[in-house]
């Protein structure tokens, strides 16, 4: 029988095989393999990767501000490549592209930096109480993903560490305790919490105790698998079908689940699902129902081909989150 460490490997070369674009083949050797940066391979592959189509796109859109446009609310009078810096960002990190590279993300930390510090020419307008945290929390989360450890975050990340630390400090999730912390904290007075920011968290997992991220995991994640997330489409009642219009929902509910270590205990069934599931050339297929992916929510797609766009997008988000789950819990 073969292993789930077995499936990543030989799936991740079977499409390095299928797709000769650098982005593909760079994502596969750096991100899914585990090719240290200074790999003699994926140094060679760099150049190519640097000036592919996927990463020009980024650069030539990105603003004299280090952005994208708006940070996180699309401007729906502007017809952008990239809608929000938010889906950017995500998308170079996605792709492999990393703060050495081109100056992008740097650029992008800078812009992140500024946003945190005040200084940033973007205004937001303070609708409700919980709207600062909320931004200082995303600023934070992204700045981590590009650079860790960054000490511009570390109050950020202290007060969220403080809030998680009452609100499970018996082991079980308390709501009226967090919000004590929150008011605590923020000054805030709404019964209404700023969401739990569990991705910053765990950006700095060191600092996290195992039996904390256990009862985030537990209490988050345990939600998430029952009811779903973002989507209502949820891991506990998994479609009969792989191939239908809205298989992609289901992972924004398995990757929120995949952050925890530990996760198998709820994503099992869907790992087995998604292993039974290979097309007949070894990869995976979103299928013919599921809407060209061509731009910014087809983080790979390399040509207008519609089906071959659909088997590397699909056989690169498999293989991410698949990535992922042997980290947290093999």
């Amino acid at each position: 029988m073969v292993t789930i460490k077995e499936l990543l490997q030989d799936t991740a070369l079977r499409l390095y095989d299928f797709c000769a674009y650098p982005a593909v083949r760079y994502k596969i050797l750096f991100h899914l393999l585990d090719r240290p940066y200074d790999d003699p391979e994926l140094t060679a592959l760099r150049p190519a990767f640097h000036a592919s189509d996927i990463v020009e796109e980024l650069y030539q859109a990105q603003d004299r501000h280090g952005g994208w446009g708006r940070f996180q609310s699309k401007d729906y009078a502007a017809k952008d490549t990239f809608p929000t810096s938010v889906t950017a960002i995500n998308r170079c990190l996605y792709i492999g592209l990393t703060i050495e590279d081109r100056d992008i993300l740097l650029c992008a930390n800078e812009y992140l930096e500024a946003h945190l510090s005040g200084t940033a020419h973007e205004k937001f307008r303070n609708t409700n109480e919980r709207i600062i945290p909320w931004n200082a929390a995303k600023f934070c989360e992204l700045m981590e993903a590009i650079q860790p450890y960054n000490p511009l975050c570390d109050r950020t990340y202290s007060e969220w560490r403080y809030i998680a630390g009452r609100a499970f400090e018996s082991g079980e999730y308390s709501y009226e305790r967090e919000r004590a912390a929150q008011h605590e904290i923020f000054w805030t007075r709404e019964d209404r919490l700023v969401p739990m920011q569990t991705e910053l968290l765990l950006k700095r997992r060191d600092q996290v105790p195992p039996e904390l991220e256990d009862a985030m995991l537990r209490h988050y994640g345990e939600h998430v698998y029952r009811h779903g997330h973002f989507w209502h489409n949820c891991p506990e009642k998994l479609p009969e079908k792989f191939v239908y219009d809205k298989t992609r929902r289901w992972f924004h509910s398995f990757n929120y689940i995949n952050q925890f270590r530990g996760s198998a205990v709820y994503l099992a069934d869907a790992v087995n699902w998604l292993a039974e599931n290979q097309n007949a050339g070894g990869l995976w297929d979103w299928g013919g129902q599921t809407k060209d992916p061509w731009g910014y929510f087809g983080y790979f797609s390399t040509n207008r081909n519609h089906r071959h766009n659909r088997v590397v997008d699909c056989t690169i988000e498999i293989l991410s989150f698949l990535k992922k789950y042997i980290d947290h819990n093999l």
